[in-house]
């Protein structure tokens, strides 16, 4: 049954990797910012082949290349299957666990959070975080190149300062569910395939309620609910739009950024949030996905 099931999720995994690289090759050929990931995963697949055809007429003559090359490819399906599944889960539950939760535990901050549904958690945190986080969310397939290239400008010209990422909210889902915090290219090529993959197969009001449910929102404090109920003493639905700014402030440092007590950076970010959330407030597509 198990010879079964890899034979079939290898054909699977071949499709989704093709389907994937087609998509990477064709949709960030003009992407100055992230050339180098789109590089560095053709020069993997060359790697990949080559090492293939190697193998194929050499090594797999030597028995403990043999034996560790099967092993590994293997080891590399089952973690793909169960990838796979966790993506299925993800339909219908929330992620029973992440690594970044996990990691909130093991450094004592312990871990805060209550998953509540789409409709429990009211149009203003929706707002506030595609007003804070991803403004071109309901558009875009995943990634937006501009707000990635602008990030990378900004970055060279201000060394010194804290460092600006482009990452849109089906990325931050993405690294979220499946990765880990940190991690450069390690983590970065991995969280492409992934934001891929969810933004192929989830809906644009699912990826949304998956990243308000996991999202770390203060130290140990994990979705909008147990934010709420933390910095307000009231559930997510009933947030006012100028605190529900305030938790979409702390997003891009959760630890570093205080909402209570009030931190001067959260504070001045919360206001511009919401003149955002005011001018995104008209448009139709943010509407129809905030409902």
């Amino acid at each position: 049954m198990w010879r079964i099931i890899k034979k079939i999720f290898l054909v699977v995994f071949i499709v989704h990797a093709g389907w994937f690289l087609f998509f990477v090759f064709t949709n960030f050929s003009d992407a100055y910012a992230i050339k180098d990931v789109k590089w560095q995963l053709l020069a993997a697949v060359v790697a990949v082949i080559l090492f293939a055809a190697i193998y194929f007429f050499r090594l797999r003559k030597i028995k403990i290349v043999k034996n560790i090359t099967w092993r590994l490819w293997h080891l590399f399906l089952t973690a793909y299957i169960i990838f796979f599944f966790y993506f299925l889960l993800g339909f219908i539950f929330n992620a029973p666990i992440t690594l970044t939760q996990v990691g909130s535990l093991v450094k004592g901050y312990g871990l805060k959070r209550d998953y509540i549904s789409y409709s429990n958690m009211g149009p203003n945190i929706k707002l506030a975080v595609i007003a804070s986080e991803d403004q071109l969310f309901p558009d875009h397939d995943g990634f937006d190149l501009k707000a990635i290239k602008l990030a990378m400008k900004y970055n060279k010209r201000h060394p010194g300062k804290p460092q600006r990422g482009g990452s849109t909210i089906s990325q931050q889902t993405a690294k979220n569910i499946f990765l880990f915090q940190g991690g450069g290219f390690l983590r970065k090529g991995p969280e492409v395939f992934f934001t891929f993959t969810l933004e192929t197969g989830w809906s644009k009001k699912l990826i949304l309620e998956r990243y308000l449910n996991i999202a770390e929102m203060g130290p140990g404090i994990f979705g909008v609910q147990a934010a709420a109920k933390a910095y307000f003493n009231k559930d997510a639905k009933d947030l006012t739009r100028a605190e529900a700014a305030q938790i979409a402030a702390c997003l891009p440092n959760p630890k570093k950024y205080s909402v209570k007590p009030l931190s001067s950076y959260v504070a001045g970010r919360a206001g511009s949030i919401v003149r955002q959330m005011n001018n995104l407030a008209g448009d139709a597509d943010v509407q129809e996905l905030i409902k």
